[in-house]
């Protein structure tokens, strides 16, 4: 166990040091991420074969701590930001979320012939909260970490590159900076990249787009709800009903983040603490990364091929003429 904890710990700490860098700081990129990429790194070496006694750390890291880390994310939201922009921005929110996800998973599976795992993950992250998504949905269906894996890749690469084309089409699309903020918000992929392009527009801009971006974050919980139930009802009937006395595994962590959020609405923290359960949060989210990524091997990466980007590519682009044809439409 302790093994395998000082490895997230040390890939963790060097997550958020490489974090503060200038060149990965300005564009975006957060510790998770990077958390993400040093694990894949450690893992591919001999150091891997070394430490074999790091499962239980590893196993403990991406189960109890991606769980007790989304729970504390919920520290980040309030009711009252939801209830801000009105009912039409919830909407909006649950029409982009929806139509991503079915589509994606119609072209992910049928079009590209992907398997389920990996279209699930790749269009959750698409759809609602990048690599929180692909967590938190892993942790539910148990996927394998290079399905989890490539997933996160997608939403980091077509998430910078949304971050990075958004403030240039804020000139030529002629909204208002306001809905710009919301058009935002209902369709870039991480919270992180949200705010960078938000701020690259406007002050208005980006208080409507943290916004509209936290309450897609809060339709993760009835995602997990639903999906699961759905992912117990296609693995029954996969075996012929062989599961068919199978329960679904809740997914109590979701309602853990719903507690916080409504905890956090209501009751003030003193900063300071505020402060550090946010932080501790980040942390666990940024030790399963690593751990995730650690247990990912290269070899099973490539067996995936191009097709999981393919499909991410696809919903980006449904997300930026979709997701501004909804904006105008529902809320413009």
């Amino acid at each position: 166990m302790v093994q395998g904890l000082v490895l997230c710990a040390l890939l963790t700490a060097a997550g958020f040091s490489l974090a503060q860098l200038p060149a990965l700081a300005n564009n975006g990129i957060s510790p998770l991420v990077i958390a993400l990429l040093l694990g894949i790194v450690a893992g591919n070496t001999p150091l891997a074969d070394k430490l074999r006694d790091a499962g239980p750390g590893l196993k403990f890291s991406t189960s109890r701590l991606l769980r007790g880390g989304i729970v504390l994310f919920g520290l980040s939201l309030t009711m009252q930001q939801i209830t801000a922009l009105g009912p039409m921005v919830l909407v909006l929110d649950v029409l982009v979320i929806t139509t991503v996800l079915i589509t994606g998973y119609f072209i992910g599976t049928r079009v590209l012939g992907m398997d389920r795992e990996t279209t699930l993950l790749t269009s959750a992250g698409s759809a609602i909260c990048g690599a929180a998504a692909v967590l938190a949905t892993e942790s539910l269906i148990r996927s394998r970490p290079a399905a989890a894996s490539m997933a996160v890749a997608t939403v980091v690469l077509f998430g910078t590159l949304a971050m990075l084309v958004y403030p240039l089409l804020y000139p030529l699309i002629g909204m208002q900076e306001s809905l710009f903020g919301i058009y935002i918000g209902a369709t870039i992929h991480e919270v992180a990249q949200v705010i960078a392009a938000g701020e690259a527009v406007g002050p208005e801009a980006l208080t409507n787009a943290v916004i509209v971006k936290l309450v897609r974050v809060m339709m993760l919980v009835p995602f997990l709800l639903i999906v699961g139930r759905l992912w117990l009802r296609s693995q029954a009937a996969s075996t012929d009903g062989a599961n068919v006395g199978a329960s679904l595994a809740v997914p109590w962590f979701a309602f853990g983040f719903m507690a916080m959020v409504v905890f956090n609405s209501f009751i003030e923290l003193p900063a300071s603490l505020h402060h550090s359960l946010v932080l501790a949060g980040q942390l666990a989210l940024t030790m399963a990364m690593a751990a995730l990524g650690f247990n990912t091997r290269l070899s099973t990466l490539r067996d995936l091929g191009l097709r999981p980007f393919i499909l991410a590519l696809t919903l980006f682009v449904l997300l930026v003429s979709g997701g501004w044809l909804a904006s105008t439409l529902l809320v413009g």
